[in-house]
């Protein structure tokens, strides 16, 4: 066949316009392809996946190829249109050709191929990464000239090569890949994922059991009521104190003081002793959940007292709130917010325990009280009134309407909240 024939001109002109479609569609998929599910893939045995992977770990080299045979193809499909448009010897054949040309690149090349693409992106730059690597083993001398005139020129405005820590992900980007996977992962997991991006920014303040709310043996009390209270006690461990917390002696497993129960060897004196036997734990006030739960784990312990700058007891963390802040309330005890904290009324109205942490009502009822100041309710409500209120006082915290219920020891006790409508459930 004559090669400048009409026949093998328009032949060639389509091949041209496949190239520059191919070409167009296939760098929208490489660009949008969901790297970790290649790498997944890839990991998991698939060959197209791991030539994949390697091109997309070098986009210069790929991209340049793309750019070679595109800027190639629509050159010489330009000049083969205009060959043709001459040869016809209509007037105005080359400025018809030319609008009619670009019409079709850019509906039948440009705008279908990328539409195409952008819906399977995955699909379509699998079947082309083969493609791609033998084009960018055939276009490297090229693609290194290139590329190199390239970022001499960006080097004028300051640009540079991007590193491959440039590509990774920070905390807060982890977050919306994971809020935005629902289609994949069950709302459940996802929140659970969430929670645990979150570890790093909650403190052992915001979810520590208040000092006052400790419950522990003072051995400076009566034996009949240390009996009665370890055995009606539904903790397994108890700290051992004299007077007061501060003065703590040990920790105290109840499995130990069940056995010295049953060969009647129990004494003041002996259970001192199994105090002493273990130390206790301290943390200092600020500390992150996420560095909490390594200490935990280094230390073989399960929950440790939170002391301020002076070594006072603040409260206790145990190991048992900080997973309860990634999978959620997961046991029955009745000392968990839903069943000794918070009391619903008949109106709608909460009747709630103001040593409450706010995290807790806002995770178990949904509220979302500010969590940025005080832990408690009784923090809150305190650096609202900026002054200890009379019980029947009423104070409101956004939406939130409280009613102050019950005063004791300078702080408030019991408290009516009344939360918005649909925050309730």
């Amino acid at each position: 066949m004559n090669l400048t024939s009409p026949t093998a001109l328009l032949l060639a002109l389509l091949l041209l316009l496949v190239i520059v479609a191919f070409s167009s569609g296939t760098e929208v998929a490489m660009l949008s392809v969901n790297r970790y599910r290649i790498r997944h893939r890839a990991q998991a045995g698939s060959g197209p996946a791991r030539t994949l992977e390697r091109l997309l770990q070098k986009p210069d080299d790929w991209l340049g190829a793309n750019l070679v045979i595109l800027a190639a193809a629509s050159v010489f499909a330009s000049a083969i249109a205009t060959i043709l448009a001459q040869r016809t010897g209509y007037r105005y054949a080359v400025p018809l050709t030319g609008a009619l040309l670009t019409i079709v690149v850019i509906v039948f090349c440009e705008l279908a191929p990328k539409i195409y693409a952008a819906s399977n992106p995955e699909g379509v730059a699998l079947h082309a990464a083969g493609i791609y690597r033998v084009l960018v083993l055939i276009t490297r001398p090229a693609l290194w000239l290139t590329s190199s005139l390239a970022y001499a020129f960006l080097w004028l405005f300051g640009a540079g090569r991007t590193s491959a820590s440039s590509q990774s992900l920070n905390a807060e980007e982890l977050r919306i890949v994971v809020s935005e996977a629902a289609p994949v992962i069950p709302a459940r997991h996802r929140q659970m994922l969430l929670s645990i991006l979150d570890l790093g920014r909650i403190t052992v303040n915001d979810i520590m059991i208040p000092r006052q709310e400790i419950s522990g043996i003072d051995v400076s009390e009566s034996w009949e009521d240390i009996l009665d209270q370890l055995r009606q006690t539904p903790h397994t461990r108890l700290p051992v104190y004299e007077g007061e917390l501060d003065n703590l002696i040990g920790l105290l497993h109840m499995k130990r003081v069940a056995n010295e129960l049953v060969r009647g060897t129990l004494s003041r004196e002996r259970l001192v002793e199994l105090a002493r036997g273990r130390e206790p734990y301290f943390v200092p006030e600020g500390t992150a959940l996420n560095v909490q739960l390594g200490y935990f784990q280094r230390n073989r312990r399960r929950f440790a007292f939170v002391v301020n700058e002076y070594g006072d007891i603040e409260g206790l963390v145990t190991l048992e709130d900080i997973l309860e802040e990634i999978v959620g309330e997961f046991t029955t005890d009745p000392a968990t917010v839903t069943h000794k904290d918070v009391h619903a009324e008949r109106s709608g109205a909460f009747i709630v325990n103001a040593s409450a942490t706010i995290r807790a009502l806002n995770r178990a009822l949904g509220w979302q009280l500010p969590t940025g100041g005080p832990k408690t309710v009784n923090g809150l409500l305190l650096e609202h009134l900026e002054t200890i209120p009379d019980t029947g006082t009423m104070v409101r915290v956004g939406n939130y309407e409280f009613e102050v219920l019950q005063i004791g020891d300078n702080a408030i006790r019991t408290v009516r909240v009344r939360a918005p409508q649909a925050q309730t459930h």
